[in-house]
């Protein structure tokens, strides 16, 4: 594990000069192929620039449909139109740049960049417009689902190239991601069980969030901590946090399959319990200093909240919405660890300091009051819509903020450059 300031999953490497031709391409000393505009250089780039503009402008037209407005035309409808596309659509492009920035320091291969990426980019931006134009449902199915299937065979390609097997389950998940889209067109098609795909996607989810931020947040909060000569940093992994991960799966897998059963909700409550002890010894307390390690222990805090609710919500569903308890998971646990890994990597990645400004702050104090307010919406009562629209307005606005303050970063050249 890295002990850089970016991301360890997404250190920013130089690729060895021996490594510089792929075929007829030519490459710089980072490996990116040369000539292309820097928002070609590396797959963060254009995926997490157009996943914060996706989720910021789609939010408000799932919020004007609900009130009124016709849905698109596609396959879904409103409401599953758009959790398929917060689910597939923004989160799978957050997980294309993550992964294809971590792939090169993992596998020692050369990173994705260049014309290969942008038809990646093409096929992410295909499938949103198919979802959202195309009536006939096969054609929609086709089109959507060619971005995450070419997206897992190039991360399967890269692991086994670069014999890499330790990260063998993060595209055994990303599999699973792909899988579950297909299985929500299905549900569309009526040959599915509803909602089946939404819950193998959101299990995928709440794992690899448990798991890899099972890695970053006590890596760069024992790093920053060190910094300051602190006496104390994040307790080292030990079998509470194997524990941890192991209930997460397991009650993950029992959600996906039998998500209102008893035994589901038990081992949810058991499993989020867990991922909550374990974030406690990670010293976040210590972090309220330095807002861009202490949203990571926020968006981890989430993790832990939702995975209580959906049990509660198995167990006394009269007393818990399971609207509430997925929105702690989706608005909540990826929306927050999302942009949290966002804003750091882009920083990091372009050769900037891995520090908060004032805007990346606001966008922080957004996306957390606009979850909160979107789990608590279920709740109260005569003034839902009041709270639902306050809710969604700032957690989109965290996102168009990220697109407005990280653009010329995303766009531009690496600084020093």
């Amino acid at each position: 594990m890295s002990g850089s300031n970016a991301t360890p999953a997404v250190a920013d490497r130089s690729v060895p000069r021996s490594r510089r031709k792929d075929g007829d391409i030519s490459r710089d000393a980072r490996g990116r192929v040369a000539g292309m505009p820097p928002i070609l250089q590396y797959g963060f780039r254009p995926f997490f620039f157009l996943a914060a503009l996706y989720a910021g402008l789609a939010v408000p037209l799932w919020l004007w449909i609900y009130v009124g407005a016709p849905a698109p035309p596609g396959p879904f409808g409103g409401l599953g139109w758009h959790a398929h596309e917060m689910i597939f659509g923004y989160l799978g492009a957050v997980i294309a740049g993550f992964i294809l920035t971590a792939i090169p320091n993992w596998t020692g291969r050369l990173p994705l960049s260049g014309w290969p990426l942008a038809l990646l980019v093409a096929l992410w931006i295909a499938g949103r417009a198919g979802n959202a134009a195309l009536a006939a449902p096969v054609p929609a199915l086709v089109l959507d689902l060619a971005f995450p299937a070419v997206l897992a065979l190039a991360v399967w390609r890269e692991v086994v190239a670069g014999r890499n097997w330790r990260n063998a389950p993060i595209a055994a998940m990303i599999t699973l991601f792909a899988i579950a889209g297909a299985i929500d067109h299905l549900s569309a098609l009526g040959v599915a069980p509803e909602q089946l795909g939404i819950r193998l996607a959101l299990g995928v989810a709440a794992v690899m969030i448990v798991l890899v931020g099972g890695r970053i947040v006590p890596s760069f909060t024992r790093n920053w901590l060190a910094k300051r000569g602190a006496a104390r940093v994040p307790a080292p992994f030990g079998p509470l946090d194997r524990a941890a991960m192991a209930a997460t799966a397991i009650a993950a897998l029992g959600w996906i399959a039998a998500p209102e059963a008893a035994a589901t909700g038990a081992l949810l409550v058991v499993a989020g319990i867990l991922v909550g002890v374990r974030l406690a010894r990670w010293r976040g307390l210590a972090t309220f200093s330095e807002p861009i390690v202490l949203i990571l222990h926020l968006g981890y805090g989430w993790v832990a909240l939702a995975l209580v609710l959906l049990g509660l919500a198995a167990l006394v569903p009269g007393d818990v919405p399971v609207s509430a308890a997925l929105h702690a998971l989706t608005a909540g646990a990826v929306g927050t660890m999302t942009l949290a890994v966002m804003t750091r990597a882009s920083l990091g990645h372009t050769g900037r300091p891995i520090v908060a400004d004032g805007a990346v702050v606001a966008l922080y104090a957004f996306v957390t009051l606009g979850a909160v307010l979107r789990v608590a919406a279920p709740f109260a009562g005569a003034w839902y819509l009041p709270v639902l629209y306050a809710g969604g307005a700032l957690w989109s606005a965290a996102f168009l903020l990220f697109a407005i303050r990280y653009a010329p970063i995303l766009w531009g050249a690496r600084a020093g450059a």
